[in-house]
């Protein structure tokens, strides 16, 4: 059998699945489920193209030749499943990071390189690309740099070793190259590997940094207008301790509440379950503008028609109320809303700095989120004006 209509048999069957497959996932298990036996079966399956040229041996009548080169063929054999067994990829393994060499790769790949050896020196050319599977198996087994310079070194042999050895010469030249193309597409299926978990990892960092920002935001809206109006309430008591004793207890009821329920807000906020409406901020803005004694036009949160924005209206007006509160010296404070807006309108002592502030900068952000716009103004006669406007919900 001739080297062209032995190298015309790998183009079908197992051969050529097996060789697709190292193509189309770049010779690795990327999902950690191929088996070492079936990489040692088709491996061994590629090989039957030489059982031809070891039955015309025993056809011949060359027994010590056929008897040698069966004996080299099935230890070739053995060697490839063995490699499969032993030297399995981890079905779980990081992608970033190449496995490292294991020595005993080298004593397996120089006993694979002594059988092709002594199949060439039996059958002549027709066992020439034998040497492709040293390359093949150091591709599957090796990291990224020794297989490579396994899979050059092969090639070359290829090449080279018919030009300085004419009898072994009739190799088609194109059989040199396999074992780097396999080398290449082995890279490019490792590049996507990191590829894909590099853009994993990076998600999962944003996903950490956001619920960060949200449990921050959160919590400093929930205690910031929380604490506020609790020191609105505790100035107040005070006053009225010797004015309206009973007053200033139902003032000092209202505080403890406000502290269970800014503590409960914050555990809420950290399990991603705080709800915030605006029928309830209206209420709450409602007694923390009274307790400051500043003069309260509101909605009527019963008679308010359902929005759809309506958590973000309520963490607009928790906001723009808190920084009334703390901020404005206001006498005035009045809200307005619509399906797609809301407006907090005071008249005290107007804006300072609009950028600053840990609260309008969450703000923005929410709004933003939202596919809205947050404006702060300053209205004729003085004060401020905190106006969010979001697209209508079709």
């Amino acid at each position: 059998m001739g080297v062209k209509s032995a190298l015309d048999s790998l183009r079908g069957g197992a051969a050529s699945e097996l060789l697709d497959r190292v193509v189309q996932d770049g010779g690795v298990a990327a999902d950690g489920k191929r088996r070492g036996w079936f990489g040692g079966l088709m491996s061994v399956a590629w090989l039957s193209y030489m059982v031809g040229p070891v039955i015309q041996s025993w056809v011949d009548g060359e027994q010590p030749t056929a008897s040698l080169a069966t004996a080299a063929l099935l230890a070739y054999a053995a060697l490839i499943v063995g490699s499969f067994i032993v030297f399995r990829r981890p079905s779980r393994s990081d992608p970033l990071v190449d496995r490292p060499v294991d020595w005993r790769m080298w004593p397996v790949l120089a006993a694979m390189l002594a059988c092709t050896a002594a199949l060439i020196a039996l059958l002549g050319p027709v066992a020439m690309p034998t040497l492709i599977f040293v390359g093949v198996i150091a591709i599957f087994h090796m990291p990224s740099r020794e297989s490579g310079y396994v899979a050059v070194t092969v090639m070359l042999a290829l090449l080279l070793v018919p030009v300085a050895l004419p009898r072994l010469s009739g190799v088609p030249f194109y059989v040199s190259f396999v074992p780097v193309v396999i080398w290449v597409a082995r890279q490019l299926g490792l590049r996507g590997d990191r590829l894909a978990e590099l853009t994993r990892r990076q998600q999962a960092e944003l996903a950490i940094v956001e619920e960060r920002n949200r449990v921050a935001r959160d919590v400093h809206d929930i205690l910031g207008h929380s604490l506020t109006v609790i020191t609105v309430k505790t100035e107040l008591a005070q006053r009225l301790i010797d004015v309206d004793l009973v007053r200033a207890k139902a003032e000092m009821a209202d505080v403890e509440r406000l502290a269970r329920e800014a503590l409960a807000g914050v555990r809420d906020t950290v399990g991603g379950l705080r709800e915030v409406s605006l029928r309830g901020e209206l209420a709450n803005a409602r007694t923390a503008l009274a307790a400051a004694d500043i003069d309260a036009a509101l909605p009527d949160a019963a008679q308010l028609p359902e929005i759809g924005n309506s958590e973000l209206f309520g963490w607009v007006l928790r906001e723009a109320v808190t920084n009334v509160i703390r901020h404005s010296a206001a006498r005035h404070c009045t809200v307005t809303v619509t399906d797609t807006s809301i407006e907090v309108v005071d008249d005290g002592r107007g804006l300072g700095d609009p950028e600053s502030g840990t609260g309008l900068s969450g703000l923005r952000e929410r709004v933003r989120a939202a596919g809205g716009t947050l404006t702060l103004s300053s209205p004729e006669g003085g004060g401020v004006r905190v106006r969010a406007t979001v697209p209508a919900v079709e």
